[in-house]
């Protein structure tokens, strides 16, 4: 308790009197920050992310001194459970309240009939599936990762909160030909910039959906260029890129070695190269992510 007040992030009363006298407490509005872990500030969670970001350090000091990548599971438990809670509160609140109306057409094709279906591309333990199930209740979403520990939260996840009827969960490539054409909707959230190649992820993306159909990508909302020094936001992004998701993406090779700090102008190339005839960033107010609609 004193070590948390010493930081400010507890008051306390009486700093003089002997510890039984003292009272501590948490300041108003520090509550939604540091204990709800439904917020939309919440940010008690990125230490753990944090913890998970170090766990591998002797690889990740031999990944920049040869040029390699530390895989995704290197990073262990603290990574992924961090990740998940810190990015759970968004996918509760945003994406079928916000994010998915600021595409009318999209919106519209979600709640109608027959039945859309929606492939959550890089989806981690499901939460953002789940939310989007959630919000349009005749859709039918299909999440898509490589990382199986990933996969198995995910099902689990889908199961205590009773979508496992329209929600599942696949260890499967995207790009895997038998999926071309059968989804209204493909999404991948804050997943690109890990990807060694990026192209031809959105160009699976691309044919998952087909001449009709929406891709929309999510991503990091960095700077339009890179300037040194750089303000709070590039600070943050910078650090997790070079502890994690430029690593990550380094494991295979060749690789774009893109990074958190996936500039707007980059995430253009990558889109035209990809094959898309039309790239528009959403306008949609958000601290993190910038969302880009991609048209085949």
């Amino acid at each position: 308790m004193e070590q948390q007040a010493v930081t400010g992030i507890l008051t306390v009363d009486h700093a003089g009197a002997p510890i039984a006298g003292r009272r501590f407490a948490l300041p108003a509005g520090y509550e939604a920050v540091l204990v709800d872990p439904n917020s939309l500030t919440a940010m008690a969670l990125t230490a753990q992310i944090f913890a998970g970001c170090l766990k591998p350090l002797p690889q990740l000091l031999e990944a920049f001194r040869s040029g390699g990548g530390v895989p995704y599971e290197d990073y262990g438990f603290d990574l992924l459970e961090g990740q998940a809670g810190s990015t759970r509160p968004p996918f509760r609140h945003l994406p079928a309240q916000e994010w998915l109306p600021a595409m009318p057409d999209v919106h519209a094709r979600l709640l109608s009939e027959p039945p859309a279906r929606v492939a959550d591309v890089g989806m981690g333990v499901g939460w953002s599936s789940i939310a989007i199930a959630r919000g349009y209740p005749s859709v039918q979403v299909d999440g898509f990762d490589l990382d199986a520990a990933s996969v198995e939260v995910a099902t689990r996840n889908a199961a205590s909160v009773g979508m496992s009827d329209r929600v599942t969960f696949h260890v499967r490539d995207a790009g895997d030909p038998g999926l071309e054409g059968r989804y209204d909707l493909a999404i991948a959230i804050e997943c690109i910039h890990d990807m060694s190649d990026p192209v031809a992820v959105l160009g699976a993306m691309r044919r998952l959906v087909g001449e009709g159909g929406t891709v929309l990508v999510v991503d990091e909302r960095v700077a339009e260029r890179f300037t040194a020094p750089g303000d709070e936001m590039e600070r943050f992004m910078y650090g997790f890129s070079i502890l994690h998701c430029l690593p990550v993406g380094m494991v295979e090779q060749p690789s774009e070695g893109t990074g958190t700090v996936m500039r707007e102008s980059t995430m253009r190339g990558y889109a035209g190269e990809a094959g898309f005839r039309a790239i528009e960033v959403l306008p949609i107010a958000h601290d993190s992510f910038r969302f880009y609609r991609l048209t085949p």
